[in-house]
């Protein structure tokens, strides 16, 4: 009966989580309210909450899992309680749709990918880590070059060093990144 035990978190492996996963939870929330202060109380609300009950886990998997459900559940019971106390009107058929298991299933994946991206291009030096942001956020190479008072030769160099350098740590991400990036144009 091991297998059932829950898992409570210590101090340190509480602020650790909460360091880790604050800013995801807080822009998935965003993606369902668009409002990024409330978006931190709920996110907030729903560590507290995890504390304050001592919640059990059967692993990390469990953790992030019960936590992106929490979120978009308060998430939309904000937005439900919202449309009830205010003339603002959120539409019933936008609540609908953000209560889908795909909605949220989509934005998990996307938060989650985006993640591994970036902790992939927080191991390039500095400047490639520069311009391939840019490069994500449709800068042309001349546009990074003048953003970065550096020539276009230098971003093609640091771009080719980049792609070398990423290309080992996400290989076996590609299918999840180029769902990501398909679904999202």
């Amino acid at each position: 009966m091991q297998a059932n035990k829950k898992y409570i978190l210590s101090l340190k492996e509480y602020e650790r989580l909460f360091d880790k996963l604050y800013t995801s939870l807080c822009l998935f929330a965003n993606k369902y309210i668009g409002d990024l202060d409330q978006s931190k109380d709920i996110v907030q609300d729903v560590f507290v909450k995890v504390w304050e009950d001592n919640v059990g886990f059967q692993n990390e998997n469990n953790i992030k899992s019960y936590l992106y459900t929490s979120v978009k559940n308060k998430s939309l019971d904000y937005l439900k309680s919202k449309r009830v106390k205010t003339t603002d009107n959120f539409p019933i058929t936008e609540i609908a749709k953000l209560e889908t298991e795909s909605f949220f299933l989509r934005e998990v994946v996307v938060l989650e990918t985006s993640n591994i991206i970036e902790n992939a291009i927080n191991t390039l030096p500095n400047k490639c880590a520069q311009i391939i942001r840019l490069s994500i956020k449709d800068f042309t190479n001349t546009e990074i070059a003048e953003e970065l008072d550096i020539s276009i030769n230098t971003v093609k160099a640091q771009k080719k060093i980049a792609y070398k350098r990423l290309r080992p740590l996400l290989k076996d991400y590609f299918i999840l990144i180029a769902f990501v990036f398909d679904n999202t144009n």
